[in-house]
């Protein structure tokens, strides 16, 4: 499992360097985190301060925290600019350092592997919408401020970004890490949040929970076999919030932990400290 991150952090490197260099700009606005294609960036201004990003507001705490997610794919530079309670303007621009992702091709599949069947395609739009409801939620709290730590340890079998082409046909990419562990190892909270959606089976996820951190961004922990937590709950870091499983469209038991700030799907990898051996 330390390999897996310490992988992605040497693709990263002169990513972390830009987002260091960041750091240290004018007038106390700093910059935390890798400018990467999936990368979160934590950011820190004057209070009092706003900030737009593409000339886009952005959410910023009484204490002058907010929060930019980078997508899987971008690679046009981004330009953020925060006006100072005096009113004077600083800004940066972010140019996404890309990553490689593994592209998987398998071809000879039945049709009934790559495309779901009619009956079921309601089901998937009806949870699907589930899902953006849950993730529209925004609020003042800054719960990820206080940093992530993993929800379980295991042997890392999914990876952030990666992709397979069935039949020629691209399936979307996989937008977590997956935890290989026993069913019923429990699962804890990476952050303090509140718990916006539970659902014991959905098609693809089977047991889900969502977890909001505040400003938008969201945890989702799929394919659970248990759900120890209500929709409304206030959960805090290190709290147990369900069970391993292998429900959903899953091959074996697991935990696929996603998250979003908004719509944009960042890599959960990159919030996590190393983990031990």
């Amino acid at each position: 499992m330390a390999n897996v991150r310490e992988a992605i952090f040497r693709s990263v490197a002169g990513a972390l360097l830009l987002s260091a260099l960041a750091g240290h700009g004018a007038a106390g606005v700093e910059l935390d985190g890798p400018v990467v294609q999936g990368g979160l960036i934590f950011g820190q201004a004057p209070e009092g301060s706003r900030a737009w990003l593409d000339g886009q507001s952005l959410m910023v705490s009484p204490h002058g925290l907010f929060l930019i997610g980078l997508g899987r794919d971008e690679t046009d530079a981004r330009t953020l600019e925060v006006e100072l309670p005096d009113g004077e303007r600083w800004s940066q621009t972010l140019i996404p350092e890309p990553r490689s992702f593994d592209i998987q091709r398998i071809d000879g599949l039945p049709d009934a592997q790559v495309t779901p069947r009619p009956e079921v395609l309601q089901r998937i739009r009806d949870d699907a919408a589930m899902a953006r409801r849950a993730r529209e939620r925004r609020d003042a709290r800054t719960d990820w401020d206080a940093g992530f730590i993993w929800p379980l340890h295991g042997r890392i079998t999914g990876v952030y970004g990666s992709q397979r082409i069935l039949n020629g046909q691209p399936r979307a990419p996989h937008w977590g890490i997956d935890i290989a562990a026993p069913t019923g190892t429990p699962v804890k909270a990476p952050a303090a949040g509140l718990v916006t959606l539970t659902h014991p089976d959905m098609y693809f996820s089977g047991g889900t929970i969502f977890v909001d951190h505040g400003h938008g961004l969201v945890s989702a922990f799929l394919h659970l076999s248990e759900i120890l937590v209500e929709s409304g709950q206030r959960v805090e870091q290190g709290d147990i919030i369900g069970r391993v499983g292998a429900t959903g469209r899953a091959t074996g038991p697991h935990l696929d932990w996603r998250v979003n700030l908004g719509d944009t799907r960042v890599d959960p990898m990159l919030l996590l400290p190393p983990a031990p051996e």
